[in-house]
């Protein structure tokens, strides 16, 4: 069970990042191979949220710093770079939290298929094809409104759908907007530290009122640093990498997923 524990972990770690979809890959992972979902369910979950929310805070330590420093002057109007980021992540946040409070059963009940992922990642494949091709890539992450900010905030909450990925739908949408790649990446990432906080905070709260079940624990520690050691280096090296490259290898690697979950639907 730690092998299936720490290979689970490496998964998050990678597509919570990656704008490949984390919770299909998980989805599928468990179905492919057939793993225990009482052994990996909720308190593993929980686990692997908190390791990848560690990463992205350690990554980002310096501007999350800076922004709890000028929270004061944020509320009295004050206009330096930090005080507006942490506006626009306010923003950002908003439709994530009303989409999970308002839809979260639903989806957990009727999307979480393989089906769906198959759909979603293929879809999003396309539109991350369409950005990277047509996006202006002039515009830093500093340069996005607050109306933009919520609208990154929607294509986020739209990702409460399995395949539809997170990072991959605010990344497609801000490039689509003109960003950069790498500013639309580190405002993902920045974007996702409240969003990965509330997932684990409310699945969390489920985990304390059933009580952690017998055995788990050794599987929750390997969730957690694994998850959390993939991502903190997965955030420093895709960051680069869109820098400099482009996403088609993103975007085809969910069209074979895609293709590969169809096939394994019809065998």
């Amino acid at each position: 069970m730690l092998f299936e524990a720490a290979v689970l972990g490496v998964v998050q770690g990678l597509t919570e990042f990656l704008p490949v979809s984390s919770s299909a890959h998980l989805i599928l992972a468990r179905v492919f191979f057939g793993w225990n979902s009482d052994k990996f369910g909720i308190p593993f979950d929980v686990a692997c949220h908190v390791g990848t929310l560690l990463a992205v805070v350690w990554y980002f330590a310096p501007e999350l710093l800076a922004m709890l420093r000028t929270l004061p002057r944020a509320f009295r109007g004050g206009g330096d770079q930090a005080a507006r980021h942490l506006w626009l992540l306010a923003a950002g946040t908003l439709p994530i939290v009303a989409a999970g409070l308002l839809f979260n059963e639903f989806i957990d009940r009727s999307l979480r298929t393989p089906g769906v992922a198959a759909v979603t990642l293929a879809g999003g494949g396309a539109l991350l094809l369409v950005a990277d091709r047509f996006g202006s890539r002039t515009r830093g992450e500093h340069s996005l409104t607050l109306l933009e900010a919520l609208g990154l905030g929607v294509a986020q909450a739209a990702a409460l759908v399995p395949g539809v990925s997170r990072s991959g739908a605010t990344i497609t949408l801000a490039m689509l907007w003109g960003l950069r790649p790498d500013a639309a990446a580190r405002f993902s990432f920045l974007l996702g530290v409240p969003a990965i906080l509330a997932a684990a905070g409310y699945e969390g709260l489920g985990v304390m009122r059933a009580g952690l079940p017998s055995g788990v624990a050794p599987l929750f520690v390997v969730g957690l640093l694994t998850s959390g050691i993939v991502g903190y280096f997965t955030v420093k090296y895709f960051v680069r990498y869109v820098s400099a490259r482009s996403l088609d290898l993103f975007a085809f690697y969910r069209f074979a997923l895609a293709a590969a979950v169809v096939l394994w639907t019809l065998r």
